[in-house]
Parts: structure tokens; sequence; C-alpha cells
């Protein structure tokens, strides 16, 4: 497919060749001059009437000689005709006054073959060729081994033939955008897209090429990657192609072409692209996508992915053929545009089994088939010059995969105003605790449903719409106390309004609890305050300035608090009833329950809090003299926190929660986190959750969790001291082995950079359960590149609960100058796949054969 594009460039460049030749051979119409003398090592100045040419030919060689009776000219050696713009060089040129026909041919060897192409030259563009007949009165001409360069590569045509200024016929061209061949520092081309027939067709703005069957060769070796035919355009800016498909074997779904489609650009603010997937077992893909761009306002894109996933074989158990679909849209604002006004969409709607069964392996390789959930939002949001106020609209929906359920949004509307200083001093600094009373308050107006995915804008599902409307209000102060202590207050008041609320009642027939909603307008409102008090506390500790670590500072950053807040579910709010449960006792519940303003505080809270945040340091001796003294993080942050409720009617304390962040070595990165719960849990026999009893100091662990990341490098490992290796060795490769060097043995020198990142995870949870649920897991993540060519990346994580392998991808990629060639692998798990892809570099071949397409994301788009 590549192919294509390249010989449609050899066409053009042919074309560009024999235009220059052909203008001037026009130009030198020497029919009439027969004032030739007959002089070796001279050059002549040959002057013409005006009526046939507009300027004065000029020719020069080392042997001139003129056949006067047959009306001819040869010039040998060190050829040259000059005609306006035009000079041609060669080593032989004749030209036939009867036929009206000029020839000229580069220098041969001794056994008769080109070793010195002839030039021509044309406004300073250069063309070479073997050989080339141009007839000057019909202005039509033939090359043989025309070779012209254009933008980033070389076409090579072994016979070209121009009917006119705008028609060329070429066979077998072959283009190549190899640098070294195209330098000359190389005479075989790396690659090369080979047509046997080219037509191009040349305009005033563009140019088009058509070709028959074209072929990609790569070291001269023919590849499987062939089109039957192609129309390419040739031009700076985005233009039409084909996009190059990646091709391997799934597991599941057989042997496929990934992302077969072709792009075109449409008017100056939108292109289209279509592409394909296609699987040898029957499953397939098409996923056409539009994107759009308009400069220094928005840019986005609509996409959709529709197709089939056909497993196994049709009339066996394990036969299975599953519809897919996903649209999306993605928009955002150029931040310049309106900065009072911002739109941003960002909606992805996918079929509950989407990513469990699409054949895209990109899903697959970007391990998008783990998502258990989907979100979409529409958004837009409104500031205002003089107002201190923004207004946020959002509508948003929310796919679960593992529930089928969907979650949506619509609208919500949020008007926020700015905090505010409510006695706020004219002049000065505020002081004291009234003028720095600060307000926070905004309005928030919901429409919320959770539905299945089948009832989406059916009657069903307007019936469980929910509406809310809440405003919260929050007052802070804070002061300093004696220098030292920061004394803070707060107070949050939430006022809500919702279009339905809960009745809740046991059924004894069908044996569960029974929910039912009341269309009726209700409300609550709940207010609750606090107070904190917060210092910090230093402590050094020196040690003699012979030892390795001169000093340990540790900061610590106490804070004691308390909270109040009234019970609202007592029965003069009328925010709480109860309902008899299954075994006959008093269930109470909020009539706010399942809701979207939530719920007000059940319970008296009278709450004193504790937290202590610690951070510890240690000050050592470095290495390096000019510095003297590095300081080495021992703890990071390290963290407590616990409240004592005395309100409530048991069990006062919560929950004993430590975490802590740190780095061992100036690379091992660890989080950590602890839960302990100071009261003892009894079970009952048989029973697997237990119950906290008032049995105070039995401590056991509720939940602990640990991440470990640690991050290796070549350039750990460096010696600070170690010799460049380009000042080490000074023999270097040539042409392909250029970025090598070489000992006094003739072995090659190169670095080896590489990246291993290792990272282990461990979680355990109990919440008051007999056994406790763990998960442990640990990953590896690298790459090297084992030559400057040759680079591999991949990554592998191990499940240690269950002993298998959760996710392995290997990939290999090598540089072959002009192209790449990229190999993905995911030997393990459902999606086992294999992927190869050979991508060209060049620009223009990412237009005319799309390697990448451009789009809108190159500097030549017109906008």
């Amino acid at each position: 497919m590549v192919k294509t594009g390249f010989k449609n460039i050899f066409l053009f460049l042919i074309i560009l060749i024999f235009n220059n030749i052909l203008a001037n051979i026009h130009a030198q119409n020497l029919s009439e001059n027969k004032a030739l003398n007959d002089t070796a090592r001279v050059a002549d100045t040959l002057k013409v009437t005006p009526e046939q040419l507009q300027a004065v030919v000029e020719s020069k060689a080392e042997n001139i000689r003129n056949d006067i009776p047959k009306k001819m000219t040869y010039l040998n050696r060190k050829a040259q005709v000059k005609y306006q713009d035009m000079q041609i060089d060669a080593d032989y040129i004749s030209i036939d006054w009867n036929k009206s026909l000029i020839f000229a041919r580069g220098e041969l060897d001794s056994l008769g073959r080109i070793k010195t192409p002839a030039v021509a030259d044309q406004g300073g563009k250069k063309y070479e060729y073997d050989e080339f007949t141009y007839n000057i009165k019909t202005r039509q001409a033939i090359a043989f081994n025309a070779r012209t360069e254009e933008s980033e590569g070389v076409i090579i045509a072994e016979r070209t033939k121009k009917y006119n200024d705008s028609v060329f016929y070429m066979r077998r061209g072959k283009y190549t955008t190899d640098e070294y061949f195209i330098q000359k520092k190389d005479t075989i081309a790396d690659y090369y897209l080979l047509a046997p027939n080219i037509k191009l067709i040349k305009g005033k703005d563009k140019s088009q090429v058509i070709t028959g069957p074209i072929q990609l060769y790569v070291e001269q070796v023919p590849t499987p990657l062939v089109m039957p035919f192609a129309i390419l355009p040739f031009s700076d800016k985005r233009s039409a192609g084909i996009l190059i498909p990646s091709f391997g074997e799934r597991e599941d779904v057989g042997f496929f072409l990934n992302s077969l489609g072709y792009y075109q650009p449409i008017g100056d603010h939108f292109d289209l692209k279509i592409l394909a997937d296609i699987y040898t077992k029957g499953s397939w893909t098409l996923r056409p996508e539009v994107n759009y761009k308009k400069n220094y306002r928005y840019t986005g894109n609509f996409s959709a992915d529709i197709g089939t996933t056909i497993r196994g074989i049709k009339g066996l158990s394990d036969y299975s053929k599953t519809g897919t679909y996903r649209i999306a849209w993605r928009h955002q604002q150029d931040a310049k545009a309106n900065p009072f006004l911002t739109f941003a969409a960002s909606v992805d709607v996918v079929s509950n089994k989407f990513y469990n069964n699409t054949v895209n392996n990109n899903y697959a390789f970007n391990q998008n088939n783990l998502n258990a959930q989907q979100n979409s939002s529409v958004s837009v949001v409104k500031r205002f010059l003089t107002l201190p106020v923004t207004i946020t609209g959002t509508s948003s929906y929310s796919q679960n995969f593992s529930t089928g359920l969907a979650d949506l949004k619509l609208p919500v509307l949020n008007v926020a105003i700015n905090q505010f200083y409510l006695f706020k001093p004219k002049t000065g600094i505020r002081q004291g605790l009234l003028e720095n009373i600060t307000v926070n308050t905004g309005l928030n107006f919901n429409n919320y449903v959770q539905t299945n995915e089948n009832e989406l804008f059916t009657g069903a599902m307007w019936d469980k719409m929910q509406t809310g409307l809440k405003n919260n209000i929050v007052l802070g102060t804070n002061t300093t106390i004696a220098k030292y202590f920061t004394f803070s207050l707060n107070a949050n008041v939430d006022n809500a309004l919702t279009t339905k609320s809960l009745s809740r009642a046991y059924n004894p027939v069908t044996n569960n609890v029974e929910d039912t909603f009341n269309k009726k307008i209700t409300g609550y409102s709940s207010f609750s305050t606090g107070a904190s008090l917060q210092t910090v506390l230093y402590g050094m500790l020196n040690f003699k300035r012979s030892s390795a670590v001169q000093a340990i500072r540790h900061m610590m950053t106490p804070q004691i608090g308390f909270t109040y807040s009234p019970d609202f579910s007592t029965p003069g709010f009328g925010y709480y009833k109860n309902y008899y449960n299954d075994r006959g006792e008093m269930t109470p519940y909020s009539i706010f329950d399942r809701g979207i303003i939530g719920s007000p505080n059940s319970g008296l809270v009278q709450a004193l809090s504790f937290s202590i945040n610690n951070n510890l340091e240690m000050k050592v001796k470095s290495k390096n003299d000019s510095v003297g003294t590095r300081k080495i993080k021992i703890f990071e942050s390290l963290n407590f926190n616990t409240n004592y409720n005395f309100a409530a009617p048991s069990n006062r304390w919560s929950i004993f929660s430590f975490n802590g962040q740190t780095t061992i070595f100036e690379k091992l990165n660890i989080n950590t986190g602890l839960n302990l719960e100071p009261y003892e849990i009894t079970f009952a026999p048989g029973e697997n959750i237990g119950v906290r009893t008032e049995n105070f100091g039995h401590f056991s662990v509720q939940g602990f969790n640990a991440q470990l990341s640690y991050p290796l490098s070549s350039d750990i490992f460096k010696k600070k001291d170690a010799e460049d290796i380009s000042k080490k060795y000074t023999k270097k490769g040539e042409i392909r082995n250029e970025n090598y060097y070489f000992d006094e043995d003739n072995y090659s020198q190169f670095s080896q950079p590489w990246t291993l990142n290792i990272n282990a995870q461990y979680s355990y949870t109990r919440s008051l359960t007999r056994f406790g649920n763990k998960m442990a897991s640990i990953g590896l993540d690298g790459s090297i590149k084992l030559t400057p060519y040759w680079n591999i990346t991949g990554n592998l994580y191990y499940d240690v609960i269950s002993k298998e392998i959760a996710t392995t991808q290997l990939g290999f990629s090598r540089d072959q100058r002009s192209f790449t060639i990229n190999f993905n692998w995911i030997p393990y798990g459902p999606y086992k796949v294999y992927d190869f892809f050979i991508g060209i570099k060049a620009n223009i071949l990412r237009d005319a054969l799309k390697y990448k397409d451009r789009s809108f994301n190159q500097p030549n788009a017109p906008f």
C-alpha cells in the first residue's frame, strides 16, 4: 500500500525532470542555425532568429562537431547546453534538426554502462537520467532511468514518457525516502515502493498520481503489502490516502488485518477516517471517525466502533456471536476562545459487553478490556466579568458493566459564589476571628436516575427520575493564639428539597424489605459546627561532626478538634421513620435514603478528634565535598487520627487510622495505611459477621495496605567518571553503522540504556468479617535498547493470591533508517494476540499511504 504513494512521487519527480529538459530543448530550436563551426574544444555561442527562440542558446563541450548535410550537431565530453533557466550537462548530446529531436546521455564505463548520469537543471532544481529524447515541436519526451528528488524522497523510473506539460506516464517506477540512498551514501535503498505503471497528472495547485498495483519492497525483498490500485494527490496540505494496517493473530478470533482504512480531508476544518478490522474466523469491526478543528476556537472528534465478534465453531457448544458498539464524542474549547463561556464534552457510550468482546486489539494492548465502568459528560461553564458567580451546567452518564445499571444525571446545575470575607476591613490587614470570617455558598440543582440500559429515555426511566435542590453554606474563620497556635472555627448549613421520599417496610410474603418512593416534595435542613487548635513542634538531635549522620530532625503537627451536630433522627424533625424487620425489631431509616440530596445526620455528635502528622528527616555527610551535607527523608509523612464521640451510647472511639509515605535510598517509594479496631469483635457460632463489644483495648487489624515502587535505570549504575564512548573510541561506522564506534579489534561499542520499574502492592480488608479479603501482586515494566536500532519494552504482573500471571505484554521495535518495524505480543490471558506493523517515517507518505495520518495535528494543516 505504501508503494502507491512512492510511485506517485516517482511520477511527479520524473515529470518535473522532463518539463525542464523539454523546455530547454524547445528553447534550443537550432534547426535554422547553420553557422556552427566544426571546432574541437571550443565554446560556441549560437544566435538564432527571435521568431524561433526568445533567448540566446549557449553550448559548449570538449568536442563539438556539426554534420551540415545531415543537419546534426554532436557535443562530446563535458557537453553543456544553456537556454533561459535551463541547463543540460551530459557526456554526450546530439541534435537532429530534421526530426527536431534532442538526445542526451550520461557517461559510459568500459562495459557500456552509465557511470555518471546526465543532469538537467531548471530554476535550481536538478534531475538526473541515463538518457532521454525530446521532440521540440510536439514537446513530447521519453527518458530512461530518470531520477529526481522531490519533497522527502527520490523517484526512479525505468521509462518515462511525457505527452504534454500536464500528463506523464512511467513504467516500473520506484520511490523511496531512504536518506542514505538520496544522499548517495548507499547504492541500495533500504525500502522502496514499486508500481509497474504510473500516470501523473499535473495541475496548477496540486498533482495527482494514478497507479496500477503497487508493492512495498524491503531490502529489495517483496512484501505482502500490495494494493491493486491507488489514486493519490501530492500537496503540502492534508491529503487523502490509504491507512496501512497491522497484521497478526489473536487466539480467540484468528488471523487479522487491524486498522485498515482510508483518510479523507473535508474542507479546511474537517477530515474523515474510516478504519476496519478483519478476522479470518468471521469477526469484524468498522470504525468511522470525523475530526474537526478551528484554530483558537475548538477541536474535537466523533467516532464509532461497530462490529461483530465470533468465537468458536458454528454448531458446537463453544460458538458465540456478539454484536458490539461504541459511540464517542470529544470536544475541547480553546482557552483563548471565550474565557467567560466554556463548553466541553467527553461522551463515550458502549454496549455492556463491549470491552470483553471487541476485536479491536488496541483495547487489549492498552488494557481497556479491564474497564469496569464507563463515564460520559457534557459541561458548560459561565463566568462573569463583574459578578463573583460561576454557573456550571453538566450532564453525565455512567455505565457499570458488572451490574448492568446506568446512572444518568440530566442535567446538573451548580451556582457557586466565590469565597468572600463577611467582615473584611476596608483598609489594613485582617485581624481576629471576626475579620477573618469567610463565606462559601452555592446552589445545586440535580436530576438523577439509575436504570437499566434498555430503559433509557423510556417512560420507566422518567418515572424513576429524582430531582433535588440543595444549598450549602460554609462559614469559617481562624486566628493565631500565643504566636504558636492556630485556632479555627467552622459552621456548615445544608438546606435541601427533593421530589421523592422513601417509605420502607418488611413484606412477610416475599420475606424482603421493600422500598416505595413517594412522589411529593419534601426537604430538610441540617447544621454542624466545629473548632480546632493546631501547632507545629520541632525537635533536633545533633551528632558529632565526625559522624556520618550529622543530625535528625522531627517535625510534628498535632491537632485537636471538636465537632457538634444535632440528632436529626428524633421524631420532632420527621426526617427518620421506623419499620419492623424480619425478626420483629424496630429499625430506623431515613426518608431521604437512596435519594440524591443525602440524609441529615442521625445521632447526636459531640466528638473530640485527634490527629498527629509527622515528618522525619536525617542530615548526612555528602561524598561531594562542595556540598558538605545532604538530607535524607526517613518519613515524608506519618499520620495518625481518631475521634471520641461523647454523645454515642456505645463504642465511642472510632477506628484508629495510620498512614505513611516515605522514600528509601532516594528510589524505593513506600505508601502504607493501617486501620485498627479498638474494641473486641465477637462472632456467634456459624456467623461470619462479628459484633463490636464494649471491651476496649483489644485492637485488631481491620485494614492494611502497602504499595512499593522502585524505579531502576542504567543511569543509576553509570559511573560518574565513566568516559564517553565517542571520546574513548575514534573509529566510527559508516552508512548503516554510523551510530556505532569500534575498538581496536573492530568490536562495536555503544551504550545500552534501560529502565526497570518494580511495583508491589498488598491489601487486607476485614470490616467485622471473620475472614478478611487479601489482594497481592507484583509487577515489572521496563525497556532496553539492545542496540541503537533495537528497542524492547515489556511488562509482567503476577497475582500472588491466585498464583497466576495477570498481565503480560512484550513489544519489539526496529529502526530501519527510513521506516520502523513494530511487533507487540500478549502471550497470556484471555486476549492472546500478536501484532506486526511496518511504518514509513516520511511525512509525505504519512499522507499518501498513512503510516500515521496527518489529520489536524501536523504543521501543514490549513488553519
